[in-house]
């Protein structure tokens, strides 16, 4: 343990990078955003603390493993510039030049002031993370995704990496599981790397797009600790319609052809995804909820928590962090009951 601690310190040393982390919601925001830019108001003073008049406290945790999280995460993914943005050619630009290294600081800060404890984080975008939790008492945990990797020794040090980062959890990235799935791979890779990760001492899960994952991975008994699935509806204007819907389409696209997915659809079958999940007994992290923008979060987070989401990850920029806590805090005030236990 002395040793990854040792390592860990120094690789986090070298450590540097810029980057973005939220997503949009409406025109509105995007004219706000602009006029942030333009007004220079991009400037975070790290030594002033966030004013909010959110309780300290309530924004509900729970745990997956040993692990507390708040019910709501932070999304990282597009610290990089990974907008998705359907035909539009600006958004990643927009986001890395609003999202300076001092806006990703304050940021974090109004999260972390609002009770938001974790971040869903890409390997590539470790920088600007790294170098906030050196210089902040109360550092974000982070989950991050890694790729999947049959070779063991190759998965074990890429697993390793991350935890030298400071990874807190960790899962198989949506992506290359879909990928692996959809070339009709074994969830042995899978069980595999979810081993590895559990070696090191931190949470292992599995992450996807795909009903096909969590069902495979129940069925094969592969040992996730939890499961980062997406879970949006399907009543926005941009989905695709039902009858052209094909199991992985969002990994192909299709922008010749106006009726298939273009980048605007990651969970084809939403009431099966919430049915399936019902019988599954592990923490559920909901990602996509808002199908990256679409879906305005008073109707993402009730519907994700009301059927059945343990957590939901939502990108935010700073002007959206306060307003989505106290919207995460009414949806789950208001959940009630639901069909599927709270697994975490």
């Amino acid at each position: 343990m002395t040793d990854r601690i040792d390592r860990r310190c120094f690789l986090a040393k070298g450590v540097l990078g810029a980057a973005a982390v939220g997503a949009v919601h409406t025109s509105i925001e995007e004219q706000t955003l602009q006029a942030a830019i333009e007004e220079g108001a991009v400037q975070a003073n790290s030594a002033d603390r966030p004013k909010t008049d959110i309780a300290p406290g309530s924004l509900p945790c729970g745990k997956i493993g040993n692990v507390s999280l708040s019910r709501l995460f932070i999304g990282g993914n597009l610290i990089g510039g990974w907008a998705h943005s359907r035909d539009l050619m600006y958004a990643s630009k927009l986001f890395t030049s609003y999202n300076t290294e001092a806006k990703i600081f304050e940021t974090l800060d109004l999260a972390l002031a609002c009770g938001i404890n974790t971040i869903q984080l890409d390997p590539a975008c470790w920088g600007p993370i790294t170098k906030y939790n050196q210089q902040r008492s109360m550092p974000i945990q982070s989950m991050v995704c890694v790729p999947l990797i049959a070779d063991k020794a190759r998965m074990d040090e890429a697993i390793k990496r991350q935890i030298d980062l400071g990874a807190t959890l960790l899962y198989s990235h949506g992506g290359a599981t879909d990928s692996h799935m959809m070339n009709g791979g074994s969830t042995d890779v899978i069980a595999q790397m979810l081993d590895l990760i559990k070696a090191q001492g931190v949470p292992a899960g599995v992450g996807g797009h795909s009903l096909n994952m969590p069902v495979a991975c129940e069925r094969d008994k592969v040992g996730a600790d939890y499961y980062v699935k997406t879970f949006h509806m399907d009543r926005y204007w941009s989905a695709t319609p039902e009858e052209r819907r094909v199991e992985y389409d969002w990994m192909r696209g299709n922008a010749s052809d106006h009726n298939a997915n273009n980048d605007n659809m990651w969970c084809n079958n939403p009431e099966e995804t919430a049915a399936f999940m019902e019988t599954v007994e592990k923490p559920w992290v909901a990602f996509k909820v808002m199908a990256a923008g679409a879906i305005k979060p008073q109707m993402a987070f009730p519907h994700a928590f009301r059927n059945g989401a343990d957590f939901v990850i939502a990108g935010m920029f700073d002007f959206q962090v306060e307003t989505d806590v106290k919207i995460a805090l009414e949806a789950l005030q208001k959940v009630g009951s639901r069909t599927r236990p709270w697994r975490a």
